[in-house]
C-alpha cells in the first residue's frame, strides 16, 4: 500500500465507509495518517466519589444501587442510575442509550469513567464509560486518541483504519535531512506520526507533536515566502482613479459616524498601495469590534467606482448573508451591484450568479469557499479580500487571486497575534493595525466567577432580556463525539430554558447542524426572535448583533485566552453596556490567574501577549487555540518557540527543500 492509493485499499474499507471519511477530507491513505487526534483520554487509578469536584473528568469504583430508569425527553432518551463507594453517590446519566437497561443492573460493581457536573447537592456523571474492574486493569495508564468525528464515523472505525495502515506510517519518507534534525532536535517524522496515533508516553507524544508542528510551521512559511516573491515583482493593472478617491470622501459623510485614527490610517495604505506601480498585498490587524469591516468596504467602493469587480470571500454563510445585506445598503445609492454565491444557492441562482460576474453585471461579490471553485470566472477582478485569514490557508488565499489578472489582496484578521508572530507568518504582507475602538462603544464588563455563582448569572441574563437585550452562552465541546457535544448543548438548552421560563425564547446552535439550519439560526437571533443563543464555538467568527449584551462562557478554562477574547467579541457591538462572565469550573490557581487576564484588560493584542507568557513552550495537553491559520497540530500560543525555529529553518533550508 502507498500513501497516495485510494482510502478503499486500506483493510476493512468500502464505498460506504469511504465516503463517510470523505466528510472530513479524508479520501486517500496519506489524508488518513495525517488525520491527527484532537485529544487523548487517559485513563487513571479510580478515586472515592467524596473527592470529585465539577469539571474533574475521573474514574470511581461504584456498585450500583438502583434500578436502571429511563425516560422520555423532550428531544431524546435519557438514561440515569444511582451508583456509590464508600464516600458517597454520584448519578449516571447517558443520552439516547436505552439499551443499557439490559446492561447495567442493581447490585453490579463497575469502573465509570467521565466529566463531574455538580447539581444542586448531587454530583453527576454525563455519558460515563464503563469497565468491569479485570478490563479498566488493561486501559490504566494509556492514552486513547479521540478523533475530530461526523455522524457515521466512530472513534474506534478510525483507530481500526490506522492500524491497517500501520506500516506506511513506519515508511514514511522524511522531507527533513539528518544534519537540520539534529540542529532542531526533531524526532523522525514516522516516528512521529506513529506516536501522535499510538502514544506510549505523555514524553514520545510531546516530542512528536513538536515535531509535526514544526513540519506545519516549517511548509507554511515556505508557502508564504514563495508567495512574497511572486508578489514583490506584480505590476499593478489595476490602479484606482483620481475620481474613486475624491468620491470616498462622500462615501465616508454618509457612513453616518467617524471613522477612528486606526481606520482613517488603514484606508490611507490602502489608497496608497493601490495607486502604486505594483500590486497591494495587505494584512488589516484588528482588535475585535475595531471596525475593519468598515475599511473593507471603502477598499471595494474605491475599486467598484474604478471599473474593476471586489470579492470577499468570509469563512461561514452566515457571515456571507450578514455582508452582503450591509454591502448591498450601503451601495444602494451608488449603483453599485453586490452578489452572494454560498454553497447552499440552488443550482439555478448559482448559475445565474456566474453569469453576472462573467459579463461584470455585478461588482462585488460576497461569498464563501464557492468563490473559488473552477465555474467562477470574473469579468476584470481587481480586488479580493478575505476576511478572518486565520480560516483560509495561503493556497486558498492564492487560488482567489488567480481568478484575476493579479489583483490587489487584502486581508483582514481579527485574531490577536503578537507582533513578533505576525511578522512570521504574514512575511508576505504589508501590515496595518487598527488598535481603537469606535466612539460610543462602552467596554466590556467582565467576571471571572466559580460554578456557585450560575443562579446569580441566570437571574442577570433574565433582567438584561426582560428589558429588551439578548444573550450568548457559550459551551465547550466536551466529549470525543461531535454528537455528544450537539447533545451537550441541546440539554443545556433544555435546561435554561426550564430556569428562565416560557417567556424567553432560548435555541442552541452547534456544529453538527446544516449550514441553513445554522444561517436560519442567527438569522432568528438577529431579528430578535430568539432571546438566548445556547451555543459551541460556532459562533466565533465576525457574528454581529449590537443588540446582544451578555454572554456567559462555560468552562472558561477549558479556552485559549485569545479565543476566549474573539468569543466576547460578540457583545459590545451596540451603545448598550455589555457583559462577559467567565464561568470558571476547576477553580486551580493556574486557571484563576490565565482568566484574571480577561477580566482586567479588553486589549487583544495585551491578551495575545500574556497568553504567549502563560502558555509554556509544547504545552501540549494545554488549551488549544481554535483554527488558527488552519493548522492541524501547531499552535501560535503553546508553540511560540517551534514556530521561530521553523522560520529559521525555512531560511536556511528553504532552497534546498520542495515544499511538499
Amino acid at each position: 500500500m502507498r500513501p497516495e492509493d485510494k482510502i478503499t485499499e486500506v483493510k476493512g474499507i468500502g464505498d460506504k465507509t469511504a465516503a463517510t471519511f470523505g466528510k472530513v477530507g479524508v479520501e486517500t491513505v496519506y489524508d488518513l495518517i495525517h488525520y491527527y487526534p484532537r485529544n487523548y483520554k487517559v485513563y487513571e487509578q479510580p478515586v472515592s466519589v467524596s473527592s470529585l469536584s465539577e469539571g474533574d473528568r475521573a474514574a470511581v469504583f461504584c456498585r450500583i444501587v438502583s434500578g436502571v430508569a429511563v425516560t422520555r425527553g423532550r428531544r431524546f432518551t435519557i438514561v440515569t442510575l444511582s451508583a456509590a463507594d464508600d464516600s458517597g453517590s454520584v448519578k449516571m446519566l447517558w443520552y439516547n442509550m436505552p439499551f443499557l437497561r439490559n446492561v447495567l443492573h442493581k447490585g453490579e460493581m463497575y469502573v465509570f469513567v467521565g466529566a463531574i457536573k455538580i447539581q444542586g447537592a448531587s454530583r453527576v456523571m454525563e455519558m460515563p464509560e464503563y469497565y468491569t474492574q479485570f478490563n479498566y486493569q488493561k486501559m490504566l495508564s494509556t492514552m486513547q486518541p479521540v478523533y475530530p468525528l461526523v455522524k457515521g464515523l466512530t472513534n474506534n472505525m478510525v483507530t481500526k483504519a490506522m492500524r491497517a495502515v500501520v506500516d506506511v506510517i513506519k515508511s514514511t519518507e522524511d522531507y527533513a535531512p539528518e544534519e537540520m534534525r539534529q540542529e532542531y532536535g526533531l524526532t523522525p517524522v514516522s516516528d512521529a506520526i506513529m506516536a501522535i496515533h499510538f502514544p506510549e508516553t505523555r514524553e514520545n507524544l510531546i516530542k512528536a507533536v513538536e515535531r509535526l508542528a514544526f513540519d506545519e510551521f516549517f511548509h507554511f512559511i515556505l508557502n508564504v515566502y514563495k508567495l512574497k516573491e511572486k508578489n514583490i515583482k506584480l505590476i499593478n493593472t489595476h490602479i484606482i482613479s483620481e475620481d474613486a478617491i475624491s468620491r470616498l470622501n462622500g462615501f465616508e459623510a454618509g457612513l453616518g459616524f467617524q471613522l477612528t485614527a486606526g481606520q482613517k490610517n488603514a484606508a490611507r495604505d490602502i489608497i496608497s498601495d493601490m495607486s502604486s506601480d505594483h500590486v497591494m498585498n495587505r494584512l488589516i490587524q484588528g482588535d475585535v469590534g475595531s471596525g475593519k469591516t468598515v475599511v473593507a468596504e471603502e477598499a471595494l467602493f474605491i475599486t467598484a467606482v474604478s471599473g474593476y469587480q471586489g470579492a470577499m470571500m468570509v469563512p461561514t454563510e452566515v457571515l456571507a448573508e450578514q455582508h452582503f445585506k450591509e454591502l448591498t445598503e450601503r451601495f444602494k445609492p451608488y449603483k453599485l451591484k453586490v452578489g452572494l454565491l454560498t454553497g447552499s444557492l440552488g443550482a439555478k441562482e448559482r448559475r445565474l450568479v456566474y453569469e453576472r460576474l462573467k459579463s461584470g453585471e455585478i461588482d462585488i461579490v460576497v461569498g464563501t469557499h464557492a468563490l473559488i471553485t473552477d465555474k467562477v470566472e470574473y469579468k476584470n477582478l481587481g480586488l479580493v479580500i478575505t476576511d478572518e485569514q486565520h480560516r483560509f490557508g495561503v493556497k486558498q488565499r492564492e487560488k482567489l487571486a488567480l481568478k484575476g489578472e493579479h489583483p490587489h489582496v487584502l486581508v483582514m484578521s481579527a485574531t490577536p497575534i503578537p507582533r513578533t508572530l505576525a511578522i512570521i507568518l504574514y512575511a508576505d504582507l504589508d501590515i496595518s493595525v487598527i488598535k481603537e475602538l469606535p466612539a460610543g462603544r462602552k467596554k466590556i464588563k467582565n467576571c471571572v466567577v466559580g460554578t456557585d455563582y450560575r443562579p446569580s448569572a441566570y437571574a442577570f441574563i433574565r433582567k438584561e432580556v426582560l428589558s429588551g437585550h439578548q444573550a450568548y452562552i457559550i459551551c465547550p465541546m466536551v466529549e470525543e463525539s461531535e454528537a455528544v457535544d450537539a447533545e451537550n448543548v441541546i440539554n443545556y438548552t433544555d435546561e435554561l430554558s426550564t430556569v428562565l421560563g416560557n417567556n424567553i425564547k432560548v435555541e442552541y446552535l452547534h456544529g453538527r447542524m446544516k449550514e441553513s439550519e445554522k444561517t436560519e439560526i442567527m438569522e432568528r437571533f438577529n431579528n430578535r426572535e430568539i432571546d438566548v443563543l445556547v451555543s459551541t464555538t460556532v459562533i466565533e467568527v465576525g457574528i454581529n448583533n449590537p443588540n446582544a449584551t451578555v454572554m456567559m462562557i462555560e468552562n472558561a478554562e477549558r479556552f485559549g485566552l485569545a479565543q476566549l477574547h474573539q468569543l466576547r467579541g460578540r457583545v459590545g457591538r451596540g451603545d448598550a453596556q455589555s457583559y462577559c462572565i467567565f464561568i470558571n469550573v476547576k477553580k486551580s490557581d493556574e486557571s484563576m490567574e490565565r482568566l484574571k487576564v480577561l477580566e482586567e484588560s479588553n486589549d487583544g493584542f495585551h491578551i495575545a501577549s500574556e497568553d504567549l507568557r502563560l502558555r509554556g513552550p509544547g504545552e501540549f495537553f494545554g488549551i488549544r487555540q481554535s483554527g488558527d491559520l488552519a493548522f492541524r497540530v501547531a499552535d501560535i500560543y503553546s508553540h511560540a518557540d517551534i514556530l521561530k525555529n521553523a522560520q529559521e529553518a525555512a531560511i536556511k533550508y528553504g532552497g534546498i527543500l520542495s515544499d511538499e
